[in-house]
């Protein structure tokens, strides 16, 4: 899947994690979810690999289970570069939506595949 349609979608699930989680996840428009979604696809290019390979013997320790965290950290950063209009209650809530995004991620990625 291309850069920016995986943008496209992540920028969806974010408006509609907003709006299943007002409490826990802030999103002020849909222009803002589609340049956090572009801020969290270059994060995902440049920072994650190098956030991987540190914490690879605590990845494989828990089973990749440290992978998520690492997702919910990169949510975390994202949302410190866009500022107020994206925003988290806690890290529980980047922990959240990483997992609902990771999954929903999967399943459009196998079905872009057929």
């Amino acid at each position: 899947m291309s850069f920016w349609r995986r943008a496209l979608v992540n920028a969806i699930i974010f408006i509609s994690a907003a709006g299943f989680f007002p409490q826990a996840f802030h999103v002020s428009s849909i222009w803002i979810s589609l340049l956090a979604a572009v801020i969290l696809g270059l994060l995902n290019m440049f920072v994650k690999p190098i956030l991987l390979l540190f914490s690879l013997p605590i990845t494989f320790m828990t089973l990749g289970l440290f992978y998520f965290v690492i997702n919910g950290f990169m949510l975390e950063l994202t949302s410190y570069l866009v500022g107020s209009s994206f925003a988290f209650a806690n890290f529980g809530a980047a922990f959240l939506l990483a997992l609902i995004l990771s999954l929903v991620n999967i399943v459009i990625t196998n079905y872009f595949r057929r």
